[in-house]
């Protein structure tokens, strides 16, 4: 039997021998400094930002505590607009949805012997669901296979050729802790070194520059036109693309966000067309964040089309053009951020790469089955002919309509204030309107160490508690400030809440005139 050869040495009171580099610190250094600092950390991790969780948000957090106790703040609330966390602000969760995923988790409930009881509160279909789900999941408290369960990717693949017309496999679907967590995976995986480069918008959303940050590749920007509603003009792809590959660049892939975010355009299918068009030829990975797909508020001008879908209809030379696409059920009328769940579709990725990204997956174990749940559900709704569809039907068209309308409301709101324009909004659930700051505003953001449109931002958020994101977090065109607000708070209190920015706007303006 073979021991341990440091118990030996201890045994026999002889000296441990490690490398220099490993050698243990003496007792007085460890107490004066902490082995984990900022300085010792990984330095990629302090290169990464993001905005929406950044140091306005903090601040806004703080304010929120202080309400607690201290009145005289001017305002009676934090009203979060800095990020699509729907329900954060009080949208109403779809009721199948959480009637289904409370029977998943209490399968005592389900049990023959509560029957009777069951039926009083539940409708027949929720509680078919629940037992359809439960059958094919086991236990919710249990993994999952690692690419996520099996009959729900059935039923995204039903879900996305009902949407597109064309086959969809479940085995090219992985679901994931929200779109944000395939959007890693895939980053990772197209990443071979600090040179690998990514084609991203500006304005962007950070999780896109925060990932490639991580992972140590090359952001290369491309610029939304703002006159043309944030168009994208596929010989600024070109530039930017021939531009990074003279500095070295190995260019990987593009990152489309349709409908936009933070800008809320939607791309025409033309459009579209063009973008595969240029991948194809520039031999670019597309990565289509598709994840505000139901919002979706001028269908008759700007309806949505996804990436697969006008691939699948170009045929010939295209069909070999590798694409990833994401979906979310924390936008759209689901609004389920906190459940963390979503998909991501493999199109014409070769079968040695889906067998990595399914590795990768598998070290992960699995998503959680709960947000599993609600992906199934929300590709797979109650139907005409349902118990729960006329309720299921009134409570989508409600959010939808009265999102239609807030984001009219809160984009004629900004067009009225001074030296501010704003786009409407024909996507996702956000607007980002262009400031003009004049000389004075300018300086007294310097004299605070912060950007023009932080120190815009942040003064409207001590004024009247509401919480927007400075465009600089985002990206923008140079000497441009911008910022970028929700448009979720809820409509009973939209006239006081767009007062509120009237009043702070004109105050602010009067203040900094110069």
């Amino acid at each position: 039997m073979l021991r341990n050869p440091i118990r030996t040495l201890i045994a026999q009171r002889k000296p441990l021998c490690f490398p220099r580099s490993c050698r243990h610190v003496s007792t007085s250094a460890s107490t004066k400094t902490k082995v984990l600092t900022t300085e010792t950390m990984h330095p990629l991790v302090r290169q990464v930002e993001y905005a929406v969780r950044g140091a306005l948000p903090i601040r806004a957090e703080a304010l929120s505590k202080q309400l607690l106790s201290d009145k005289s703040l001017g305002f009676d609330r934090v009203v979060f607009c800095n990020i699509g966390n729907p329900q954060q602000l009080n949208q109403k969760p779809i009721t199948f949805f959480r009637q289904v995923a409370s029977l998943c988790e209490n399968p005592e409930l389900l049990k023959p012997e509560n029957r009777q009881t069951l039926l009083k509160l539940y409708p027949d279909d929720a509680i078919a669901r629940a037992e359809l789900l439960l059958k094919h999941i086991g236990s919710v408290g249990a993994y999952s296979h690692s690419k996520g369960i099996h009959h729900i990717r059935e039923n995204v693949a039903k879900f996305i050729e009902e949407r597109d017309g064309y086959p969809a496999d479940p085995e090219n679907i992985f679901l994931t802790q929200g779109a944000s967590a395939g959007v890693h995976t895939v980053v990772q995986i197209l990443t071979q070194n600090y040179k690998s480069g990514f084609l991203i918008p500006i304005p962007q959303y950070p999780l896109y520059s925060a990932t490639l940050s991580l992972v140590d590749a090359t952001q290369v920007p491309y610029y939304l036109n703002e006159s043309t509603n944030w168009g994208l003009d596929v010989k600024d792809l070109k530039k930017a693309v021939d531009g990074a590959r003279d500095n070295g660049v190995d260019m990987r892939a593009l990152v489309i966000i349709n409908p936009g975010n933070p800008t809320g355009q939607c791309l025409t299918e033309q459009n579209m067309r063009e973008i595969i068009e240029f991948c194809h030829n520039e031999r670019l990975v597309l990565l289509a964040d598709e994840v505000y797909q139901t919002n979706i508020y001028k269908p008759q001008t700007r309806p949505f089309h996804s990436f697969k879908q006008v691939l699948c209809s170009m045929g010939g030379d295209y069909k070999d053009q590798e694409l990833f696409s994401f979906h979310s059920i924390s936008k759209g009328m689901v609004g389920e951020c906190g459940r963390r769940g979503g998909y991501l579709e493999c199109v014409n990725i070769d079968e040695k790469v889906m067998d990595q990204l399914y590795k990768i997956a598998s070290v992960s174990l699995c998503p959680n089955v709960q947000g599993q749940i609600l992906v199934d559900l929300m590709t797979n709704p109650p139907t005409s002919g349902d118990s729960s569809y006329p309720q299921y039907r009134e409570e989508i068209d409600s959010i939808y309509q009265s999102l239609k309308r807030r984001s009219s409301k809160l984009a004629d709101c900004f067009n009225s204030l001074e030296g501010m324009t704003c786009n409407d909004a024909e996507g996702a659930m956000y607007l980002f309107p262009k400031l003009t700051l004049s000389e004075k505003a300018i300086e007294a953001a310097k004299a605070n160490a912060m950007a023009p449109d932080t120190f815009y931002c942040m003064s409207m958020l001590e004024a009247t508690g509401v919480c927007v994101i400075p465009g600089s977090g985002f990206g923008q065109q140079p000497n441009t400030f911008h910022f970028r607000s929700t448009f979720l708070p809820e409509e009973h209190l939209f006239d006081s809440f767009c007062g509120g920015l009237r009043k702070f706007h004109g105050e602010f303006m009067a203040k900094y005139k110069d």
